[in-house]
């Protein structure tokens, strides 16, 4: 395989969920089809340029799910996981995690029975799972559960436990991601994520809104700003192509250094507030 090669998505079939608006998922769509890729896009929202087919569908709705993936023809070589909602006092907490978590494993799981050996899925987590090892006892059942029913009950189930939504949905993609690539991995098939910190995404100003402005304010990001939508992109296009092919089960943070400068000690996070009224 030439260095071309592993960077080219040319006669790869691709799905990307959230790829409607301008974000990250957006930006994803946009990079694959300059690679070669043929898109196809579930949303609530069209995606902007150009793509194969598009699909309107609820990741609330396991049968809207199921329908969209047979839609879909032939094998599909790669996954891109970009939906995502903000949680409250946006979105329930329960609807989050159905969105977030059960609704993108539940779509994972049908996409992957269509993918050959070589293919890859990669998923948005966020910078907040990045300490999910820490989380584990608390989410691995969730993990564990079958199917989007069992997910959804789990949920229902333990109230506390998913309280503000984005951050449990976040931590139960990351443990998912490590607990699925060991059998994934088995039949040739990659799983990661990405873990953004800033992005300057449609989805910043509810962030704003449920932490305050003055966390953002105090927010230390060593290279000195925000992500663009493209650069998350990016980080998502690298980690399922042939670049990536020994990369599985990892969640890649890509958030400025923020984490990093932190475990050294050489700068202070600041302290989450979350508003959910």
């Amino acid at each position: 395989m030439t260095p071309s090669e592993a960077w080219s998505y040319d006669g790869k079939r691709v799905v990307v969920t959230g790829g409607g608006g301008s974000g990250m998922g957006a930006a994803a769509v946009a990079e694959l089809a300059d690679l070669g890729a043929e898109v196809h896009v579930f949303d609530l929202r069209e995606p902007a340029g150009e793509v194969e087919s598009f699909q309107r569908v609820d990741l609330k709705d396991p049968d809207a799910i199921a329908a969209a993936v047979e839609a879909v023809p032939g094998t599909i070589d790669a996954l891109f996981n970009c939906v995502g909602v903000p949680g409250p006092p946006f979105v329930s907490d329960l609807d989050t995690m159905l969105i977030n978590f059960a609704g993108v494993r539940h779509l994972t799981e049908l996409v992957v029975e269509r993918m050959p050996a070589g293919g890859a899925v990669a998923t948005i987590a966020s910078a907040a799972a990045a300490g999910w090892p820490q989380r584990l006892e608390a989410f691995l059942p969730l993990v564990e559960t079958q199917g989007f029913a069992g997910a959804k009950g789990w949920c229902e189930a333990h109230p506390d436990a998913i309280a503000t939504g984005y951050g449990p949905s976040k931590l139960a993609v990351a443990i998912w991601t490590a607990y699925a690539c060991n059998d994934l991995g088995a039949r040739g098939i990659r799983i990661n994520c990405t873990m953004p910190g800033p992005t300057e995404t449609p989805m910043l100003p509810s962030f704003k809104q449920r932490v305050g402005e003055g966390f953002w304010e105090s927010y230390p990001i060593p290279i000195g700003r925000f992500a663009t939508p493209a650069e998350q992109g990016r980080a998502l296009v690298f980690l399922n192509s042939a670049a990536a092919s020994c990369i599985t089960g990892i969640g890649l943070v890509t958030d400025g250094g923020s984490l990093s400068a932190a475990a050294a000690g050489v700068v202070t996070l600041p302290t989450v507030q979350v508003r959910t009224g």
